[in-house]
């Protein structure tokens, strides 16, 4: 038979039993759901965390205090760590012949205000003047402090869009001042607006020199450094041991002691971030593996129940022609439709629900991710389908045409 008549046949039969045909696709179409819906939201938190999160450029390290802590054992470890201090930031610049640029960065929280408007807990972060070359921070008006304003701690800052939208409502903050915990800033810039990420503000920010923080607001906490190394990517490792040495040169660590510092780069805070949603990934293929294979078992049932109710049309067209192959093509190809119905069904769902939960969550429904679960459905169908197929492929004219 012609490959469209075959087509046109399937259609025909299973639009005689539509009610059964379309709960025979449940099944699917919530495991295609699943898929579509969570890794939707698994890819749009891997690019939001590449992006924004881990807003470090590829070729800089920082060396901090805790770095990547896995565990509350590791936390308290590094807790027990003396902090990172200025000095130790002048000693890395004045003797890595393989940095580029050594910065630092440090962050206090501090209510902010000005006039009679006032935002309280706002993440004040210092950092060196040649910060901005190290990691992504987009300005949407302004610049950056430079190099002089940091040399002589100069008072001045960059703020979040949450600063700007709390202190200086329908006014170009620019040249305004605001203050912090008593002291004048002179506003020179404004950050590009971030969002939240996982119900938590990210504008509710503002940036000054680091040397401003550390001796005005102070940072007993320590400081992080920053490094970039020459060549770029192809010099990380070569200046992580070159810095590496020197500050355990400095803090007398012993040879097989544990480095008294943590380091973070980007490579690692991605790499910590993947393994996390390898677990959601997992749980992803069980729940919707679970789904597709009560869908497959579903529709194969079905598609029995169709072979007996149809033997005598069976036994019909292959009296008059229609052979074997013919008859299993039919039965497979509307196993498929089946499948594939409920494959289209559970991508629209998917894509709705990963939509809805982008107001929390970033979500990225990606044309690879639609044809993911087009193709699960698919495979389910054919798997489905086998079986019935070749039974009705098997049955004589004779048989069949005898059949009640």
């Amino acid at each position: 038979m012609d490959p469209r008549e075959l087509f046109a046949a399937a259609l025909r039969a299973l639009g005689q039993h539509k009610l059964r045909s379309g709960l025979t696709l449940l099944g699917v179409i919530i495991g295609v759901m699943t898929v579509v819906a969570v890794v939707s939201v698994i890819s749009g938190l891997n690019e939001f965390v590449t992006k924004n999160l881990v807003n470090l450029n590829p070729d800089v390290l920082v060396f901090t205090r805790y770095g990547i802590l896995k565990s509350r054992s590791e936390f308290l470890e590094a807790n027990r760590r003396k902090p990172l201090t200025m000095a130790e930031r002048k000693l890395v610049e004045a003797n890595c012949r393989s940095c580029a640029a050594v910065g630092a960065q440090a962050s206090r929280a501090a209510p902010v205000k000005a006039g009679n408007r006032r935002l309280g807990a706002v993440d004040v972060t210092g950092y060196s003047a040649n910060a901005d070359s190290m990691l992504n921070l987009d300005l949407e008006a302004g610049r950056f402090f430079n190099p002089s304003e940091e040399s002589h701690s100069a008072a001045v800052t960059i703020i979040g869009a949450d600063v700007k939208d709390e202190i200086f409502p329908n006014q170009d903050p620019i040249n305004r001042t605001l203050l912090v915990r008593g002291h004048p800033l002179r506003v020179i810039g404004v950050q590009k607006r971030l969002g939240k990420m996982l119900g938590e503000s990210r504008d509710k920010v503002i940036f000054v020199p680091i040397t401003f923080l550390t001796k005005v607001l102070s940072a007993d906490r320590g400081i992080a450094i920053l490094v970039r190394p020459q060549g770029g990517m192809a010099g990380l490792d070569r200046v992580q041991d070159e810095v590496r040495t020197i500050l355990r040169s400095a803090r007398k660590t012993r040879f097989k002691a544990d480095d008294p510092f943590g380091i973070v780069g980007s490579r690692a805070v991605q790499a910590v971030w993947q393994s996390i949603t390898q677990g959601a990934y997992f749980a992803t293929v069980i729940v919707s593996g679970m789904s597709l294979v009560v869908g497959a078992i579903v529709i194969a049932n079905i598609m029995f129940v169709s072979v007996v109710e149809r033997t005598s049309e069976i036994g019909l067209r292959k009296a008059i022609g229609a052979r074997s192959r013919d008859i299993r093509r039919q039965f497979l190809i509307e196993a498929t439709l089946l499948s594939l119905s409920g494959g289209v069904v559970g991508v629209v769902l998917g894509a709705l629900a990963a939509a809805a939960i982008s107001a929390v969550f970033p979500a990225v429904v990606r044309p690879r991710v639609i044809l993911l679960g087009l193709g699960l459905a698919l495979l389910t169908g054919v798997l489905a389908g086998l079986a019935p197929s070749s039974l009705a492929a098997g049955k004589t004219p004779i048989e069949a045409l005898r059949y009640e």
